[in-house]
């Protein structure tokens, strides 16, 4: 049976899973969480190329039919690398400065990422490409993938570092915040409550659900007769099973869910 493969540094990419899930309810999916190894963001490039290396094959060999780095930093360093050595479809995180670009009425706007995003091509070329005329203030939002990925969505610890990462663009004009990394989304009502709802928070999972759905069904026109979720994870399950279970209260879901530990060997 075909499947979509997922893959992220932790649990940030079941952001992008849920979106893909509610738009291909029958399809199953795996994916695969590297919190072992996470965070992904202050590793080298060459550490995050062999990483999601080892993570794409192994989801091919569970019989995925493409790939979604749904990694923002994974897919800034290792995408191209990935879609040169295997001959299936890729889809990465396309840095959403576009739409904040084009909807801000402040020429102001506020990007959240990691440090990986931020060096990385996709990231450079679009913010060249797009947002020339506004002023864009780029934060990297160090320390907020571990407070995710310990199951933390709203302590005090998280709207300290909220506020000290985003007060500073609102200070300055900015009305849109984009999301650069796929853990972020986890922080959302946490983001409205620091911005007193004064900033647009972009999330960039939508737009990366409909082109899996559309790449999706180029390669496959029937459904799955009985789908099913495989979950897989290099260190803890916790935070993933949390996560995962919450999702499916507001996403209906068709078939089995399955959690397996499962560390890659070098």
């Amino acid at each position: 049976m075909a499947t979509i493969g997922v893959f992220d540094s932790g649990v940030g990419g079941l952001s992008v899973w849920k979106e893909i899930i509610a738009l291909l309810p029958n399809e199953s999916t795996l994916y695969y969480a590297d919190n072992a190894n996470c965070p992904y963001g202050e590793k080298s490039q060459e550490e995050v190329i062999i990483l999601a290396d080892r993570v794409t094959n192994f989801l091919l060999s569970k019989g995925s039919s493409m790939i979604v780095v749904a990694c923002n930093t994974a897919t800034a360093a290792a995408i191209d690398f990935l879609r040169a050595k295997y001959p299936v479809p890729f889809v990465g995180m396309e840095p959403a400065v576009k739409p904040a670009a084009l909807n801000s009425t402040t020429g102001v706007i506020g990007v959240l990422a990691t440090s990986g995003t931020f060096n990385g091509r996709l990231f450079q070329e679009t913010s060249k490409r797009f947002a020339s005329d506004v002023q864009m203030i780029i934060q990297p939002g160090n320390g907020l993938v571990e407070l995710v990925e310990s199951g933390d969505f709203s302590s005090d610890q998280v709207l300290d570092l909220l506020h000290h990462y985003i007060d500073p663009m609102i200070d300055a004009g900015a009305d849109h915040l984009v999301l650069g990394c796929t853990h972020y989304p986890f922080l959302e009502k946490a983001i409205q409550q620091v911005s007193n709802g004064q900033i647009t928070v972009v999330n960039p999972s939508p737009a990366v659900a409909m082109q899996v759905e559309r790449i999706y069904q180029t390669l496959h026109n029937s459904p799955s007769k009985s789908p099913f979720y495989h979950f897989y994870a290099s260190g803890s399950l916790t935070t993933l099973q949390l996560l995962v279970g919450q999702i499916i209260q507001s996403v209906p879901i068709q078939g089995k869910i399955r959690f397996t530990t499962h560390k890659l060997s070098d």
